[in-house]
């Protein structure tokens, strides 16, 4: 995608951190180099003003990455890129059927009203919630990976989507303030929501976090 976009050596892409480290190696591996922006908070994709402010003579492309089956705002960065003359490339999630997605909603309909002591993901249209994404407020402690393992220990599956940010790997580490990536790194999990879990699925994964909200209070 990128050699036959014309990027070689000389050219800067714009990528996020906030995500697989595949993105930035492919751009390496054209003899580009990449340069991370920061995410909006709410999509945990690229944020306009953060690209706009990293755009430099050499810049050539960004590439935009929808996270968790929720796009990033396309219309802003591509009138960004027209007026910087960038390219825009798009990487998407994986995709899904009508009836996939309609019960993935229902279900994260069913944890947006339930679920209490994390911060749920804000509604939009067109989200497929690949994945659903709360965060749990760190403290000054690891609370979210102390909050993982507790649910886990009540039978309930949960990940961390983003363990390391990429700029943070010693491959592409760089001295950036991406705060956002940074923060949300620390405290974004993700709760199943797949098509084949029951209400009684459901209403497990709700005890399970609504009873840990003892882990998010302030620490003193």
């Amino acid at each position: 995608m990128l050699r036959a976009a014309g990027i070689g050596v000389g050219d800067e892409v714009i990528v996020p951190a906030f995500g697989n480290v595949e993105v930035a190696e492919a751009v390496a591996l054209t003899g580009a180099v990449p340069v991370f922006a920061d995410i909006d908070p709410v999509t945990y994709c690229l944020d306009p003003r953060a690209v706009d402010a990293v755009v430099t003579p050499q810049s050539a492309a960004v590439v935009v990455v929808h996270r968790f089956g929720r796009s990033a705002d396309v219309t802003r960065l591509r009138a960004l890129a027209e007026r910087r003359g960038l390219l825009v490339l798009e990487q998407g999630d994986s995709e899904a059927s009508y009836d996939e997605v309609a019960q993935r909603r229902e279900r994260a309909a069913y944890l947006d009203a339930k679920l209490s002591g994390v911060r749920t993901p804000e509604e939009a249209e067109g989200h497929t919630y690949q994945q659903y994404v709360v965060r749990v407020p760190g403290n000054g402690r690891p609370d979210r990976d102390a909050f993982a393992r507790a649910v886990r220990a009540r039978g309930v599956e949960c990940r961390v989507p983003v363990k390391t940010p990429v700029h943070r790997m010693p491959a592409f580490r760089q001295d950036v303030c991406l705060p956002e990536t940074e923060r949300a790194a620390d405290e974004t999990l993700a709760l199943p929501v797949d098509a084949s879990l029951t209400r009684r699925d459901m209403q497990r994964i709700v005890a399970a976090c609504n009873a840990l909200g003892g882990l998010l209070q302030p620490a003193f």
